[in-house]
């Protein structure tokens, strides 16, 4: 707690704070990642009916997926608005933003409850339930449903907190509903012999624990920002901008389950349940080496918005800089592994040769875009950081809505290798998308540096005027 107490989002070495703030937010998506596959493990060792009871479930993620899409839409959005008045020293507008925001959670949690728990059937039945895995589905979908609130609060308060530059705090929030659940997934299911009710239960109850952390800890001393009553009634010329702002994050969440879907049609017309079998080991692929990339923006996130509020170009410039360095240096990394041993990130998901064999193949096309993948993400989540709300929703909706699902659809028009060609839209997006977000970025932020260091120096000139005014004076 004192740690995070000591970190000042506008005088430390902004490099130094850059790490500080990224490394608690890699750790704790690697944590959350991990967590998700050990309650995927144990509900698969579920005796007679764990293979069943597991796709069951995994039919309840994209569900889930949406339901977490909500609380960034709220949270995402309002936590880089707070950061930018923090910056300007207004913590009683950023208060604001935090009242509306918990409001807002409060009112998403309630309406996606109810929606998720009368329509659940017709819902997993469209993401794919059949007769023999719908029952498993619904008993783990009407008890996480049941614990919305939980989710929305602690996903979505929980940015408010890491917006302070308490990323250790932030991070604990994670790490004490991960070990929670390791711990109380064996319990439930096997010793109280509940099953998949045991798996869902334990995730809820896991996800009620870091929410009273998360609102206890904005309730207590520590914080800069605090939870009060008066700020609690819905604002619209408030929560408003805050949405726009989270409507990137929004969509690149919700829209995750309808592009997997995409693919996995088109692959199954054209290879076969082995073609399908590695896009599913490519999207996981594709999810890990993600996490670091979206650590380090949750890192200089609250560097930029922040002294973006204070009208701090240099300190805004150098966090971008060092973004766009991790981002890059990583990206490379992750590309020369899947470009020269494909086969390395294939045998931690299947030993299967067929399988395998595939997918070696498939890894050297699908990610080789991902080197550009970088510099998309940096400038994207950049946006957001400095509140421009309308490019980061275009840029969200550009590359997977208007690039993406119309390739895996029309390329294989155009090639006799089918699969090829469907695999082939990813890093052709990748293309595209980069250089539309490349394009646009420079020259906002070009402008933005501009505009920030004419304020700057205008300022000093005021200070030098009434200086001299003093001066004369005495």
């Amino acid at each position: 707690m004192k740690a995070a107490q000591e970190v000042d989002l506008g005088k430390e070495a902004v490099k130094k704070l850059f790490f500080m703030l990224a490394i608690p937010a890699i750790l704790s998506q690697l944590v959350n990642a991990l967590y998700n596959m050990v309650d995927r493990m144990y509900i698969g060792h579920i005796a007679d009916v764990g293979a069943t009871a597991l796709t069951g479930v995994g039919v309840c993620f994209p569900i889930i997926m949406i339901i977490s899409a909500f609380a960034q839409l709220v949270g995402t959005g309002g936590a880089p608005r707070a950061s930018i008045f923090m910056g300007r020293g207004d913590d009683k507008s950023a208060e604001k933003i935090l009242g509306n925001c918990f409001t807002s959670l409060l009112l998403c949690s309630i309406i996606l409850t109810i929606v998720v728990i009368v329509f659940q059937k017709p819902l997993l039945l469209a993401f794919g339930a059949s007769e023999n895995t719908l029952p498993y589905a619904q008993q783990y979908m009407f008890i996480y449903a049941l614990g919305t609130l939980f989710v929305q609060m602690t996903l979505g308060m929980n940015a408010f907190i890491s917006a302070q530059g308490f990323s250790k705090i932030s991070m604990l929030t994670v790490v004490i509903g991960a070990i929670i659940n390791i711990v109380l997934d064996p319990i439930l299911m096997f010793v109280l012999k509940l099953g998949v009710q045991g798996a869902a239960l334990a995730t809820v109850l896991s996800q009620g624990i870091s929410c009273v952390w998360v609102l206890c800890f904005l309730n207590g001393s520590k914080t800069r920002l605090h939870l009060h009553k008066a700020n609690m009634r819905i604002q619209t010329k408030i929560l408003l901008p805050c949405i726009a702002l989270g409507t990137a994050p929004f969509i690149m969440q919700a829209t995750e389950s309808l592009l997997v879907l995409c693919f996995n049609s088109s692959l199954l017309r054209y290879g076969g349940d082995l073609a399908v079998g590695a896009m599913t080991i490519l999207s996981s692929l594709m999810q890990f080496a993600m996490l670091p990339l979206s650590g380090f923006t949750q890192g200089a996130q609250p560097i930029i918005s922040y002294n973006y509020g204070a009208n701090q170009a240099k300190r805004v410039k150098q966090a971008f800089r060092i973004l766009m360095i991790s981002c890059l240096s990583y990206a490379a990394i992750m590309w020369l592994i899947c470009m020269a041993v494909p086969q390395l990130p294939t045998a931690v998901f299947t030993s299967d040769v067929a399988l395998s064999d595939i997918t070696i193949w498939a890894i050297r096309i699908y990610m080789a875009g991902s080197i550009l993948m970088g510099a998309q993400i940096a400038c994207q989540q950049t946006f957001i950081a400095l509140g421009n709300a309308k490019t980061s929703a275009f840029l969200a909706l550009f590359r997977k809505i208007l690039v993406l699902i119309p390739l895996i659809y029309l390329l294989p028009m155009f090639f006799t290798d089918k699969v090829f060609a469907v695999f082939l839209a990813e890093p052709i997006a990748d293309t595209l998308a980069v250089m539309t977000t490349v394009i646009l970025f420079v020259r906002y932020f070009r402008n933005l540096l501009q505009d920030m260091e004419a304020k700057e120096t205008h300022s000093y000139e005021e200070c030098d005027a009434l200086n001299e005014y003093h001066e004369s004076m005495e």
